[in-house]
């Protein structure tokens, strides 16, 4: 290790020269200049197309196409009755009270849709974007309203 600052230099080896290709063949890079003999890689200018595999039928159309986004899809979070029964009895069920309750995880974009799966006990006001007809009559059913937001 240099014990004064003057006395600093880089390690053996960390420095090189710059490769100086087609300047003649002592150089051992001479004539074609590492580019092979001929063809489109040989001349200036040429740089290869993304996904290019010299002719051979590129891996993006070797796979086959999977997958469609509709893009017209609705995105409803479905919770059944059934879990309703754990809300309080009278009260107001709608996306924001379903989620603080813990019964759904998520609102789906376009809302949330009731489904009659399971039996439900206890009277509610329940507001969603959607309600289908035997969770309807489930919640009247038990003396509760049913407000569709359209």
């Amino acid at each position: 290790m240099a014990d004064e600052l003057s006395r600093l230099k880089p390690v053996e080896g960390a420095q090189t020269n710059r490769t100086r290709i087609g300047r003649g063949q002592g150089s051992g890079l001479g004539k074609t200049a590492g580019r092979g003999t001929k063809g489109q890689q040989a001349r200036a200018g040429y740089t290869r197309r993304w996904g290019f595999e010299g002719g051979q039928m590129p891996l993006q159309r070797r796979l086959p196409k999977v997958g469609f986004n509709n893009i017209n899809a609705k995105d409803y979070e479905a919770v059944n009755v059934g879990k309703l029964n754990g809300l309080a009895d009278g009260s107001v069920v709608d996306a924001a009270a379903l989620k603080a309750a813990g019964v759904i995880s998520r609102v789906g974009r376009d809302g949330v849709k009731v489904l009659g799966g399971g039996d439900l006990t206890v009277k509610l006001t329940v507001k969603a974007a959607k309600v289908s007809a035997g969770a309807r009559a489930k919640i009247e059913a038990a003396g509760g309203t049913v407000e569709v937001a359209e």
